[in-house]
């Protein structure tokens, strides 16, 4: 039932409207929700990417900041003449020269704290790393190591990160900053100069950025040789793997891992050439979207919510008018047409509406007051015709019947026919009203059976069975003479053997009046039966008066559960029946 309801409901104007609009809306919030997703998704990864860009350009500028002092330092060191003294003077070195070199070392060392070993070492092995107690690695391979190959060469490097070896006993990791130091003019000797910045402030600076609990920052080279990474260790040994490759490819911006997972945003320093990569992690960055999405649907769900409120307050207010307008519309299609049609309080179109069809109404009462009136008066003129029209083989018959009554001396025969001729004619010809007591058309039947029975003497018998309780009742005039005209010139005149025997009754069954008119004359045929009420049926009509008149007029008056039925039987005889409500005229 519920379903039905729903189907029903959804099926009406109110229904379509309102579905109609909570879909426009629904559409409408949820594509703004999409776009606004969207958006937000980009206008969180643009932040991120500033964000993280903004962070790794402050790494770049420290470690810029880092090497440029220490490029100052080895400008600075590899200058000093008492460096030159040291390294290359022939013989046994001047005390001097190594306390006042140590001295600037040490003072270096103390100053900033991100250098973690500076020496000087030349080709003749001849060497101060930070200071005397200092002793070099007997072990360490300098001829095998780059950045000492390419200061000695005369230039100047930078390397990766690395294990330092130099000194003996430590292994720390370290930046190395390498310079060569050249001898005195035309003594082809050289040395070498070199820096080892402390890696943990190359880490600390790393580590000290906020990019979330999964991002981290790793360094690159120029040549895109690891500097840098929290998990260095499980990179070396195969356990973590990144896209340094597609990290080396761009300068400045941002690119996607494979698996789009993460998000390497890349800044790289002209001076060093080292590429500062910031690693974010996309589910992690994008958290916040799910908390903006459960807003969006929250949001989308309140505004659908409302739409469907205002949608069903705002259709009432609507479609009310119309509701109206169609139960008044059933109404007068039960055909009540007196009813009220209620103006809306607006003037928009459903009340131009309105008042075309109450103009539509009023039109219609007029043509159907109309058409009764001349209806009226044409069943008046009808009958005031039909009554007008007797017989002339009738009249002619009865008077012809008088005079050889009168010739016979039969006085009072003649009285008896004369007198039932007169009241037939006066009834017939001078009661204009169309509405006749039942007992007045038993009357007006009697007098016409009189002066049949008079005419047929023993061929003619007849009988009356009357309800005295109906006889009183308005019914509508000339339905039982008919009747019986016809059983006497369609049945009874034309049987062969017996007497003619003719009955009518008149009784209340349940809520109806039953009149029967039953005769025992030649009788009809089934297919006879089946076109008694045919227009073209000429044969069953007499005065004008026939049997399809009379049924026309019951139904007319009382409605087309009523009328005239017939039951016949072929040389047995035929009963007519007429079926009418039982109540005055004025109540059909």
């Amino acid at each position: 039932m519920l379903g039905k309801k729903k189907s029903s409901y959804f099926k009406s104007l109110q229904g379509k409207i309102n579905l109609s609009l909570l879909l426009i809306v629904a559409i409408a919030v949820i594509s703004f929700m999409l776009i606004s997703l969207q958006q937000s998704k980009k206008v969180i990864r643009e932040t991120s990417v500033e964000y993280t860009a903004q962070l790794l350009k402050m790494v770049n500028e420290n470690i810029d900041s880092y090497i440029g002092n220490m490029e100052n330092i080895a400008q600075i060191v590899t200058g000093d003449s008492d460096v030159s003294s040291y390294l290359f003077s022939e013989g046994t070195v001047d005390a001097l020269f190594g306390t006042r070199v140590e001295q600037e070392f040490k003072t270096l060392m103390e100053s900033r704290k991100d250098i973690y070993n500076i020496g000087i070492i030349g080709e003749n092995h001849r060497y101060l790393i930070n200071d005397k107690e200092t002793v070099m690695n007997p072990y360490a391979n300098l001829e095998g190591q780059e950045w000492y190959q390419m200061a000695l060469a005369g230039g100047e490097s930078l390397t990766s990160s690395h294990v330092q070896n130099v000194v003996q006993n430590e292994y720390p990791w370290v930046v190395t900053l390498s310079k060569g130091i050249l001898g005195p003019k035309d003594s082809g000797k050289r040395g070498v100069l070199f820096v080892d910045l402390n890696y943990s402030s190359i880490r600390n600076l790393c580590e000290n950025l906020n990019l979330g609990t999964k991002g981290y920052v790793f360094i690159l080279d120029a040549q895109g040789n690891l500097i840098y990474h929290p998990k260095q260790q499980l990179i070396y040994s195969g356990f973590w793997e990144e896209e340094f490759d597609k990290v080396q490819e761009i300068k400045n911006g941002t690119v996607y891992s494979k698996d789009k997972q993460r998000m390497y945003t890349v800044t790289r320093s002209d001076v060093t050439g080292w590429s500062v990569v910031g690693v974010t992690d996309e589910k992690e960055m994008l958290a916040s979207l799910e908390k903006i999405k459960v807003l969006y649907y929250l949001m989308a769900v309140a505004l659908i919510g409302v739409a469907m409120m205002l949608s069903v307050t705002l259709m009432d207010v609507i479609t009310k008018p119309l509701f109206n307008l169609r139960e008044t519309m059933k109404r007068v299609e039960n055909g009540e047409l007196d009813v009220e049609i209620k103006e809306p309080d607006s003037a928009d179109e459903i009340a131009d509406l309105v008042q075309s069809f109450k103009r539509m109404l009023a039109e219609i009462r007029q043509l159907i007051d109309r058409n009764v009136r001349e209806q009226r008066e044409k069943r008046k003129s009808e009958l005031n015709a039909l009554q007008a029209q007797i017989n002339p083989h009738f009249l002619y018959n009865t008077l012809d019947s008088i005079i050889w009554m009168a010739e016979d001396g039969n006085t009072k025969d003649v009285v008896l026919m004369t007198s039932s001729l007169a009241r037939l004619l006066r009834r017939s010809i001078s009661n204009k009203n169309e509405i006749v007591t039942l007992r007045e058309e038993v009357e007006y039947t009697q007098s016409y059976l009189v002066i049949q029975k008079m005419r047929y003497k023993d061929k003619l018998e007849y009988a009356f069975d009357l309800d005295e309780r109906v006889l009183g009742i308005e019914i509508v005039k000339l339905l039982i003479q008919p009747l019986v005209e016809n059983s006497i010139y369609h049945g009874l005149k034309y049987k062969e053997n017996g007497k003619g025997m003719l009955a009518v009754s008149v009784a209340k069954e349940q809520d109806d009046i039953i009149i029967r008119v039953m005769d025992n004359g030649v009788g009809m045929t089934e297919e006879q039966l089946e076109h008694i009420f045919d227009e073209r049926v000429i044969d069953h009509k007499r005065n004008g008066v026939g049997v399809l008149n009379v049924h026309r007029r019951i139904q007319l008056h009382y409605g087309p559960e009523y009328g005239l039925s017939f039951e016949s039987e072929k040389g047995v005889g035929t009963t007519a029946t007429i079926r009418i409500p039982y109540r005055t005229l004025g109540e059909v």
